[in-house]
């Protein structure tokens, strides 16, 4: 069974997620304001896109060699406080290299909060012996769509990024902080392992290929809603520039509601299944939005995006850590790389492919990445820890 400790350490990291989604809708919501603050030329503004998850990437492999000395929940309680000063850093800074420094120093410090938390998640997975992992993917959601609300909030009253950070970096820094104070993580191991996987063992590439892909096709999928839904919408479909602005607000809810369930789900049906499930419902969302007759289809079909979508990418490290339960913090590490490569993927992809084609058949692409996750979904399915549909393991087992 789980103890109080468990539950506490369950509760506190389900916080650090709500900060982070917070943290990083403030940073991405608001880019039009940071441009125009900093006078970055739209030529440049790529760059410094691009250069936030290609440095969060380094940042989540450094986390791979901290944690073999340091646990991951000293990473996080570190982590978590720097990317929420560096993102007031980015509201606080006039000239373009201060911009530079601060986004450098929060790629970075995401890059070890975001493999530290899904280290953190996999590990009291294990101590629950039950699916928990799409709740702690919930609470980012949530956070997400509070930080927007924030954002907008900002953006409606014409406030500087600095008067829209503070408050948020004032409350949340030393809750985060305090918070911290009861983490916990599960007891490695006690699972049968996979073969070519042991106790302590390396994470052969080979084996964690499948999960690596299905963590860039998602984020192709998430990358595509986020950054060309209201250009879709308006452009594609002729919506009106207000009504182009709700997809993504859809997309976030739908999203939580999703995570808000789908531990139930995995726990009744197995992750396999429910990874099936969400591939054929993402694909099918897509597909509505590339034959849409008008805005109020494409809102539709984004709104299965984001029920289909949103279980995929916690199931994902879940199933590295059932598939390497001796190794599970190394291959969070690795996997949660291939997070950043989607992101990097997905915006350049569709937007070239709209440009020379179109952006009907631009969503296409997506479409069948995502439908692809079927060929991978058995990865989900590791005979051994399989979570839910009758395959839970006692609790007693894990916790100790």
């Amino acid at each position: 069974m789980t103890d109080a400790r468990s539950r506490y350490g369950r509760a506190s990291l389900a916080f650090s997620f709500l900060v982070q989604g917070v943290t990083f809708a403030l940073l991405v919501t608001r880019i039009p304001a940071i441009q125009d603050r900093y006078g970055i030329s739209d030529g440049l503004l790529p760059v410094f896109l691009a250069a936030v998850p290609v440095l969060a990437g380094a940042g989540s492999v450094a986390t791979e060699k901290v944690v073999a000395r340091v646990r991951p929940g000293i990473v996080l309680r570190w982590a978590q406080p720097v990317v929420l000063l560096a993102l007031l850093g980015v509201g606080a800074g006039s000239e373009v290299w201060q911009a530079v420094l601060a986004l450098g120093l929060f790629g970075l410090a995401v890059g070890a909060l975001d493999a530290s938390m899904n280290m953190m998640g996999v590990s009291l997975q294990r101590a629950y012996g039950r699916s928990i992992m799409l709740g702690f993917h919930a609470a980012y959601s949530l956070g997400g769509i509070a930080g927007a609300s924030m954002a907008w909030a900002g953006a409606h009253w014409d406030l500087s990024l600095l008067v829209s950070y503070l408050p948020a970096v004032a409350v949340l820094l030393p809750a985060a902080l305090i918070g911290s104070r009861w983490y916990a993580e599960g007891r490695t191991g006690g699972d049968v392992l996979v073969e070519g996987a042991g106790q302590g063992a390396s994470v052969p590439f080979r084996l964690l290929l499948p999960l690596c892909l299905v963590m860039s096709f998602a984020y192709i999928g998430d990358s595509t809603v986020s950054n060309w839904s209201a250009k879709y919408l308006q452009d594609v479909l002729g919506s009106s520039e207000q009504l182009a602005t709700v997809p993504y607000n859809v997309y976030m809810v739908t999203t939580l509601l999703g995570r808000a369930v789908g531990d139930l789900g995995v726990r009744r049906f197995g992750a396999v299944a429910v990874v099936r499930g969400g591939s054929v419902l993402a694909a099918a969302g897509f597909a509505v939005v590339a034959v849409a007759p008008g805005a109020w289809w494409g809102m539709f079909g984004f709104t299965l995006l984001g029920l289909g979508l949103c279980v995929i990418v916690p199931q994902t490290f879940a199933a590295a850590g059932r598939m390497f339960p001796g190794a599970s913090d190394v291959a969070v590490a690795r996997l949660n790389v291939f997070n950043y490569v989607g992101f990097l993927v997905g915006s350049p992809l569709v937007g070239a492919l709209g440009d020379a084609w179109s952006y009907r058949g631009a969503m296409l692409v997506p479409m069948v990445l995502v439908l692809a996750t079927l060929v991978y979904a058995r990865s989900f399915g590791t005979v051994p820890a399989r979570y839910g549909g009758g395959h839970e393991r006692a609790r007693a087992a894990d916790v100790g």
